[in-house]
């Protein structure tokens, strides 16, 4: 990284906010820090990345990303531990599949020494605003953006790679209650529901609004063709426990590749627990429902870590699931957040230290 490392322009605030916010009352995503790393890209290539002051964007109104929506991003987080070392959880998975979202809508690759270098060294700069604790984290938002001029409908030559910070608390949603879509879709095959992209998520607002009215949540979301394969719940993977074993499907051209998921995945492995990877038919899950089976029903994603789930409607049916103590997803919430905090051994090599 020594190539990347000296070009880093680093002009820092002349005053800081830091005093002003209330760590104990955060309402997730809404405080920022004083800083953020900017990388344009033009002329064919990613200029030298600039830390400053953080600031509003000026684009040109017609700058590709308000007309064709090339905008991707990430979800991570940072920790500080009990020494005061700050912890970054698998940085290098969340490089890799914001490289594969900007492959398939037709952006530049980020090169990994951009992304790894500068959001290291912006956390140095920013450290006071990560807690140490439990509860507490500084949430990552890398993104890129489509901000060349033109409203040809064509890939934009100019890209702007940014990453803002945001402190956080544990995040919990309180109670969910989720509806089976049976109309609506998250993706389609040949689609780009692998591609943590904007445009995702901005289709589920309405359909999720609909379900909110209802008195749900959110949507486990189904397969575009039949709606009987249960895929996604909301903006998290999901994991369904009948009897002692743990099912989750596959990751496809529909299904995001959560690193939570995969982690989540290997400790229960670990833990002797059976996982199966494969299609689920909501028809198995309401007939496990019903005999009893049906133990636990959980959400997987980077900002709640695991989010149980306390029942489900399907054909305007309540099903609702067992609600108890020892929970396989209490335990291996557990797990995963001592290994993220450094509060146990990592055996797997995932925890990296900024420095």
């Amino acid at each position: 990284m020594d190539s990347i490392k000296n070009k880093i322009t680093t002009i820092l605030s002349n005053s800081s906010k830091i005093a002003s916010v209330d760590f104990e009352n955060l309402s997730f995503g809404s405080i920022f820090t004083d800083h953020m790393l900017v990388c344009d890209y033009k002329n064919g290539k990613w200029q030298d990345p600039v830390i400053k002051a953080y600031e509003n964007f000026v684009l040109d109104p017609s700058a590709k990303v308000f007309h064709y929506g090339q905008a991707v991003f990430e979800g991570m987080k940072a920790y500080k531990d009990e020494s005061d070392n700050i912890w970054l959880f698998r940085p290098d998975q969340n490089i890799k599949r914001l490289n594969l979202s900007a492959k398939r809508l037709s952006m530049p690759e980020i090169p990994e020494e951009i992304f790894a270098e500068g959001l290291n060294q912006l956390l140095l700069i920013e450290q006071q605003w990560i807690k140490k604790g439990l509860e507490n984290s500084l949430y990552i938002r890398p993104f890129m953006i489509a901000t060349g001029s033109g409203v040809s409908a064509s890939p934009s030559n100019e890209y702007r790679f940014s990453i803002i910070l945001s402190p956080a608390k544990s995040y919990y949603s309180g109670e969910v209650k989720v509806l089976v879509a049976e109309h609506y879709s998250r993706a389609a095959n040949g689609g780009i529901g692998s591609a943590k992209a904007a445009g995702n998520y901005a289709g589920q607002f309405y359909p999720t609004a609909l379900a909110n009215k209802e008195g749900y949540q959110q949507i486990i979301w189904t397969d575009d063709s039949t709606h009987t394969l249960l895929e996604e719940a909301g903006t998290m993977n999901v994991f369904f426990r009948i009897n002692d074993t743990l099912y989750t499907a596959p990751t496809s051209e529909r299904i995001l590749d959560g690193i939570t998921r995969k982690s989540l995945i290997q400790i229960a492995k670990d833990n002797n627990i059976e996982v199966k990877i494969q299609d689920i038919h909501i028809d198995m899950i309401v007939e496990a429902s019903k005999n009893g089976s049906l133990k636990e029903m959980f959400g997987t994603g980077t900002a709640a870590v695991v989010n149980p789930i306390k029942g489900f409607c399907y054909k305007e049916v309540y099903y609702e699931v067992p609600q108890f103590e020892d929970t396989i997803a209490n335990n291996l919430k557990e797990q995963l957040t001592k290994i993220q905090r450094k509060q146990v051994a990592d055996p797997y090599n995932w925890t990296v230290k900024v420095s």
